[in-house]
């Protein structure tokens, strides 16, 4: 795990532990994943987050995802059905999609963390992986641009 975890915890520390409740998503990685554009786990992502809305109708919705996983958080929102207004901010790590928009979020909620050596989102990125697998360090900025955005 690159940036679940690590996420989790430095939210947890950022805005305290009784304020967050964290849930991955259940999803094959795979190129078969990349092919469909996360449709897989876009499809568990949004059947998730609104299940999560109608429980909890005020909950402050985040969602994340790390290369494969921002395909989905793309998906989700875009191909899903899940509204994008109800969602108070993304962050997503080595998107392949980087700089495109998640559909219906306001720009000023999204934060994208790209490596500039990451070649699977930086269009001057290089064939190593390293870069790609190095956002565990961007846990805390990460975390901090949500309390910043959605409040603690």
């Amino acid at each position: 795990m690159v940036i679940g975890p690590p996420l989790a915890t430095a939210l947890a520390n950022a805005a305290g532990a009784d304020k967050v409740y964290s849930e991955g998503v259940e999803y094959a990685a795979s190129s078969a994943g990349n092919a469909n554009m996360g449709a897989d786990g876009g499809a568990a992502m949004a059947k998730q987050a609104q299940a999560i809305l109608s429980s909890c109708p005020d909950t402050k919705l985040v969602l994340s995802g790390y290369s494969q996983g921002a395909m989905v958080v793309h998906n989700a929102l875009s191909s899903q059905g899940l509204d994008g207004s109800k969602v108070a901010a993304v962050v997503a790590f080595g998107d392949p999609f980087n700089g495109q928009d998640f559909e219906g979020v306001d720009a000023s909620k999204v934060k994208e963390f790209c490596g500039s050596s990451d070649f699977l989102c930086s269009s001057g990125g290089t064939t190593g992986s390293g870069s790609h697998i190095s956002y565990g360090g961007d846990a805390e900025a990460a975390a901090s641009f949500i309390v910043q955005t959605v409040g603690a």
